[in-house]
């Protein structure tokens, strides 16, 4: 039996009250809430990086010594200050040092060079960059030389800097922020500046093309941290697990403004581990950790263990966690709540799995109550149809629809339905959709398929562009990895539609990473296509990967595997084609293509 509405909008006007303590319009800062939270918990352990523990008071101390720092080097209230660290206390540092400051970060993901690189810092207007020995050998190309923005450095003992990276640098920025003040800056630095204010600026985690720098207010930050403090019950005693990347959305916002918001501890993890992930929660005793993508089923995949169950951690919050994923790992782990989400960086909406209902990731119980709405939309045209009136039709229970989030004005206690937006004016409004359900109204357009059922619950369905369409069928690319994943010794299968000449629509492909030591029964694995998935969902061609392409928040990446398709010119990994007469799938030859009766690969 579903959950009762009414218990579950209960629990969502306590996240909406919670969040409604911040006033948008007040001059109030994350800086100041960290201010606020130091004189409470200044004693707390607040960072936790392998052997080193940092209270709130010694990052606090440590924090206004960038501030000083960032103030006599130049910079001044309002430009912006590009952040490119991996996940170790100096992000921290230097995060809150310049929100003392009045100044902008800008949290650079440290994977990315070149072109994209440049890119980014020029969107920001970045004025320099905090960059450490760790991704120094990202700012080496021309492209991000060129960008003219000043690096300062921040050596790292794990990882130091070679003498010609370091010549990169105009100087040591660590050297300076130690030389520095100690001393919180006067709150008149900051003067001006009110929560609703751009706060830091996050860059989108898309799969394709150059980054977008999404606005993220103060106001946004803050009150995301206390939702989420009432949705799990957090407080000074409980210690969060951070295995996601900093610069990124659910670690930077989600899971750091959730534990500053009860005054808890951070467990930092510069990558995350599937090897290490227990002991360590077993070692601090965590109690409370952010996941995505493909976390779960990476720890699934390890070997099981006696003491699989004996630990601390007793809530997981995060995105991508699969039915079938999410029953197992519950079943062998034990955690007791599982806060599955949607949402993403940029939104101005979002739903919260707050039932435990395994698969959904949030419920709606009452509409009128949610600026959220799922409009149709036709996979083939690419297209919301509309009605004689020209407007989009709302989605019943069980149809997929692209979620749309009402745009409000920022009055009081709407501000949440506000869309913030990217540096680009351009990119901003690519994203709103207007005269949608009512004459003159404006939504913001996630790019993302959803369908809900009679209970209110919301069921991911993919990315627009993702699914696709074989045998005059919708192909859902989730549900296809959700329904066939679980088949034994698969570490990561990512599903992708392929061009095939002369025939409409894709058909589907699947690139599997196999678990180290095994192989994959072809036989066995067409069986399981066949059990689970509708004929024209099975894949009709499989790689065979080394390593999954995924980006660092473990989203997989699709568009190079769909641009190789099953061409094995452009393949150099196994490829396999599905032979029904054979009982599964046999190696790529013409031949193996002439009996399945499709064309060899010619790109898009």
């Amino acid at each position: 039996m579903p959950v009762p509405r009414e218990q579950t909008q209960a629990i969502m006007d306590r996240r909406v009250q919670a969040a409604m303590t911040v006033d948008p319009a007040a001059e109030f800062t994350i800086a100041d809430k960290f201010e606020e939270i130091v004189a409470r918990h200044g004693a707390r352990p607040f960072l936790i990086a392998g052997e080193e523990s940092l209270s709130y008071a010694e990052v606090n101390r440590r924090a206004n010594g960038v501030a000083h720092a960032a103030l006599a080097l130049g910079l001044a209230k309002g430009d912006t200050c590009a952040v490119s660290l991996d996940n170790r206390p100096e992000f921290f540092v230097a995060w809150f040092g310049l929100v003392k400051a009045g100044i902008l970060p800008a949290f650079l993901n440290t994977n990315v060079s070149g072109r994209p690189l440049a890119h980014a810092l020029a969107i920001t207007g970045a004025k320099a960059c905090i960059v450490g020995d760790e991704a120094l050998a990202r700012f080496e190309a021309v492209e991000s030389r060129a960008a003219g923005v000043p690096l300062w450095r921040w050596p790292d003992a794990m990882y130091p800097a070679t003498p010609e990276l370091a010549a990169l640098c105009a100087l040591d920025f660590s050297a300076h922020a130690a030389q520095a003040g100690a001393q919180d800056l006067p709150r008149a630095a900051r003067a001006g500046i009110r929560c609703r204010d751009t706060a830091v600026y996050v860059f989108t985690s898309g799969t394709t093309g150059l980054p977008k720098a999404a606005l993220n207010s103060h106001w946004r930050w803050l009150s995301s941290g206390e939702q989420m403090r009432v949705t799990v019950n957090a407080t000074e005693q409980d210690v969060f697990y951070c295995v996601l990347p900093l610069y990124h959305s659910a670690a930077g916002m989600s899971l750091t403004a959730n534990a500053l918001s009860a005054g808890a501890a951070i467990v930092m993890r510069r990558r995350f581990s599937a090897s290490a992930f227990w002991g360590e929660v077993r070692r601090h005793r965590v109690t409370v950790c952010q996941y995505i993508g493909e976390i779960c089923r990476y720890l699934l995949n390890q070997p099981p263990r006696p003491d699989d169950r004996a630990h601390t951690l007793r809530a997981m919050t995060g995105a991508g966690l699969s039915a079938d994923v999410w029953e197992r790992f519950q079943a062998r782990f034990g955690v007791a709540q599982i806060f599955e989400g949607w949402g993403s960086t940029e939104a101005n909406t979002n739903l919260m799995n707050l039932d435990n209902r395994i698969g959904s990731c949030g419920r709606i119980p009452y509409f009128e109550r949610s600026n959220l709405r799922l409009a149709r939309y036709d996979i083939e045209s690419g297209t919301h149809p509309r009605d004689a009136a020209g407007l989009m039709i709302p989605c019943r229970p069980g149809e997929v629809g692209e979620v749309l989030g009402l745009i409000s004005s920022p009055a009081p206690g709407m501000y949440g339905a506000v869309f913030e937006g990217y540096t680009s004016a351009e990119d901003t409004e690519k994203k709103i959709l207007r005269n949608v359900f009512v004459a003159g109204d404006a939504w913001w357009s996630s790019g993302d398929l959803m369908r809900y059922d009679e209970d209110g619950y919301f069921f991911f369905v993919d990315r627009i562009g993702d699914t696709f369409r074989w045998k005059s069928e919708n192909v859902s690319t989730q549900e296809v990895a959700d329904a066939i994943g679980d088949f034994p010794g698969i570490e990561t299968i990512n599903v992708y539609g392929v061009h095939v000449p002369g025939q409409e629509g894709r058909a589907g492909m699947a690139a599997l990473v196999l678990q180290p030591g095994c192989t994959l029964d072809a036989a066995a694995f067409h069986a399981h296509c066949r059990a689970r998935l509708p004929f024209y969902a099975i894949p009709l061609f499989l790689r065979l990967s080394a390593q999954a392409d995924i980006t660092a928040t473990f989203k997989l990446r699709k568009v190079d595997l769909q641009r190789e398709g099953y061409d094995p010119a452009r393949v150099r990994e196994p490829l396999l084609v599905l032979d029904d007469a054979a009982g599964g799938y046999v190696p790529y030859s013409k031949e193996a293509l002439e009996r399945l009766g499709v064309a060899p690969f010619a790109g898009d």
